[in-house]
């Protein structure tokens, strides 16, 4: 039977890292939001609390602690409850880190995994989104044609988080009809960095244009060697991550506009006290609820090794809705006050909203 209760160490995490995301980044939010970056001494916190260290083993340098998607889960709806561009920013390299843990090859998690469990923010990213209408991951355009002992990458991606800073990205092609992941580092020749995208949210995550023209990598950079990878269980932990992070966004708005109802006094009464509202609040915990239960059940069943690719791809899609729908009644809650740039619930209104379109970006 499943329990809806969180382990010793789950709970004393959600706890960690719920102070870390009311004091950290709540205060720091609206400054990250204008300004569209976070300070360096705000990412160097959130990386010392070793979220990916914790789950790479003590053989490549980290905690030793078996990988959990499920444990990610409830630490990534605390993070986004505090700020999804700020979790976002201080998970980017566990998008190159998780999936080399879950399938690379010994040789790529001895190269690569120690460089994360290092005191310091390491960069590290993947490129998974194209500047497509109906983007569709398994059939990507960016293609990966092999020649000899290299493979040559041509295409662009969109979305591409912190790839003016990184130091390697994972990139994800096209190889015969299977989409497979590569392993580009830094200064690549034929890879071109371009614009930062200008986003309508997310500001605090720099994310970028990038064009590969006949890049040409070493064949052994391809995850997973020869034999490639499991692009399908991977999809499912990202579907997964993104759920996760669309509970916390919306559970953040929920909660300010409830208290806000319970607060605000209009004729004599406060407002959550009209039906309209109430049943409004009602609406809004409730798709919370039930988006979080299949996040948790599609997150158990990968822990366990099984098939999950129905319930990801139903959470991730329920996920998109109930973001935008939620966050959207926050702002109705508060009325005119929602407008204003200086209450948080406008930012949630447009982070919830890109909830859609960011298959591929959230992983820990």
């Amino acid at each position: 039977m499943l329990s809806f209760t969180p382990s010793e160490e789950q709970q004393m995490l959600i706890d960690t890292l719920h102070r870390f995301a009311e004091s950290e980044m709540r205060t720091n939010a609206h400054e990250c939001d204008e300004s569209g970056e976070v300070p360096q001494s705000l990412i160097d916190t959130g990386w010392e609390l070793g979220l990916i260290p914790a789950s790479i083993p003590e053989e490549y340098g980290g905690f030793g602690e078996e990988y959990s998607i499920l444990t990610g889960v409830l630490a990534l709806e605390e993070l986004a409850w505090g700020d999804l561009g700020i979790a976002l920013h201080i998970l980017t390299p566990a998008l190159f880190a998780t999936p080399l843990l879950l399938q690379g090859t010994e040789s790529q998690k001895q190269e690569y995994l120690p460089r994360f469990c290092e005191e310091s923010f390491y960069p590290a990213t993947a490129a998974f989104v194209e500047p497509l209408f109906q983007f569709d991951p398994y059939t990507m355009k960016t293609t990966a044609t092999r020649q000899g002992d290299m493979y040559l990458l041509n295409g662009q991606k969109a979305y591409v988080p912190l790839a003016d800073r990184a130091e390697v990205m994972l990139v994800y092609a096209n190889e015969n009809g299977r989409t497979q992941a590569f392993i580009v580092p830094k200064d690549t020749p034929g890879v071109a960095v371009e614009q930062r995208e200008k986003l309508m949210g997310l500001r605090p995550l720099p994310m970028y244009r990038v064009t590969f023209e006949q890049a040409k990598i070493p064949a052994s950079h391809k995850l997973g060697g020869d034999e490639g990878m499991d692009f399908e269980k991977i999809l499912a932990y990202m579907r997964v991550a993104t759920a996760a992070a669309a509970v916390g966004v919306a559970r953040a708005s929920f909660e300010y506009a409830r208290d806000y109802a319970k607060q605000r006094v209009q004729f004599g009464e406060p407002i959550a006290h009209r039906q309209s509202i109430a049943f409004m609040l009602a609406e809004m915990a409730i798709d919370i609820d039930g988006l979080r239960l299949m996040t948790w059940e599609a997150a158990w069943k990968l822990d366990r090794g099984e098939d999950a690719t129905r319930e990801a791809y139903l959470a991730k899609l329920t996920a998109d809705d109930v973001a935008v729908q939620v966050t959207d009644r926050g702002v109705q809650i508060l009325g005119g006050y929602g407008y204003i740039r200086e209450y948080p619930v406008e930012r949630w209104l447009r982070n919830g909203r890109g909830i859609a379109t960011m298959e591929g970006l959230v992983l820990i």
